[in-house]
């Protein structure tokens, strides 16, 4: 046989040989590149309600195994529509964290189905020192004013939760960090999440008394199973009552008074009159007073 023959063969099972093994290495341990899809994400950090602009999105490419359910493609179909819920710099959207184009706009698409925004007064007092922030979880306690005969305090609402205090809707970032000299408002307004009922329990006991919110530990869903009201009974002014107050002059004269403590002189009996009458045989007493 040709020498040059027998090289070229040689050449030629070399690089088979050669690519037999770079196949069989790229098959065992090169990864497989899976295709990617483009999806829209949000740009920066957003609360729920902001209705979405064209610079608010970015595409960002993801694997088709990781692809999120019901994520969006195309840019156009969430813009000017609002945020159901807040998102984060590059999270995913979804149609699930967008309102729908037919739905309602702003804030009030925030709004669970069935439940209703109420808003009721507070102040430092009443709002736990500005303690309470937006989806917080609360309780509302209803004051009657009136004599200590007449005053109650009620629990009406548990476990409620605040959509925003005044027109906040989320937390601020140093919300956490509570500057005690920073002035707040004397009195501003706490919206609540509530069912239809409860919206008129609440509007009935904002014109009938006072407000008052608790706040309560979220994760904290138990219900007292005690609703009566507390009176004056339970603060013991009943019992105080009772106490006469000698520091009052009239109550000191009556105390002190001597015909207080002599008893009651009774007149005696007037004497009667009595006659003895003999009619025959028959004796009869008359008497006269």
């Amino acid at each position: 046989m040709d020498r040059r023959k027998l090289l070229l063969i040689f050449v030629a099972a070399w690089a088979a040989a050669g690519l037999l093994v770079w196949l069989l290495y790229s098959t065992t341990k090169t990864p497989k590149l899976e295709p990617t899809i483009a999806i829209q994400a949000a740009a920066r950090d957003m609360p729920a309600g902001t209705r979405l602009k064209k610079e608010d999105l970015k595409t960002i490419r993801v694997r088709e195994s990781d692809l999120p359910r019901l994520a969006i493609v195309d840019a156009h179909l969430v813009l000017d529509r609002p945020l159901l819920f807040p998102v984060s710099a590059n999270e995913a959207l979804t149609s699930s964290k967008v309102a729908a184009t037919g739905g309602a706009e702003g804030l009030a698409s925030t709004i669970e189905i069935g439940k209703r925004a109420i808003s009721v007064p507070i102040t430092e007092a009443s709002g736990v020192a500005g303690l309470i922030q937006p989806r917080s979880h609360v309780d509302v306690l209803f004051t009657r004013p009136g004599s200590m005969a007449d005053a109650i305090t009620t629990t009406i609402l548990e476990d409620v939760i605040v959509l925003s205090i005044g027109r906040t809707t989320e937390v601020a970032p140093s919300a956490t960090n509570v500057n005690p000299g920073a002035a707040r408002p004397q009195s501003q307004t706490a919206t609540l999440l509530v069912t239809p009922e409860q919206t008129r329990k609440l509007e009935l006991a904002k014109n009938q008394g006072k407000i008052s919110l608790a706040l309560r530990n979220p994760l904290d869903r138990s219900t007292s199973p005690d609703d009566k009201p507390t009176t004056a009974v339970a603060l013991g002014a009943e019992t105080r009552s009772k106490v006469p107050e000698i520091r009052d002059n009239r109550t000191w004269e009556q105390l002190t008074r001597a015909d207080l403590a002599k008893p009651e002189k009774k007149e005696p009996p007037k004497p009667r009159s009595v006659i003895d009458v003999y009619r025959g045989d028959k004796h009869v007493q008359e008497v006269f007073p």
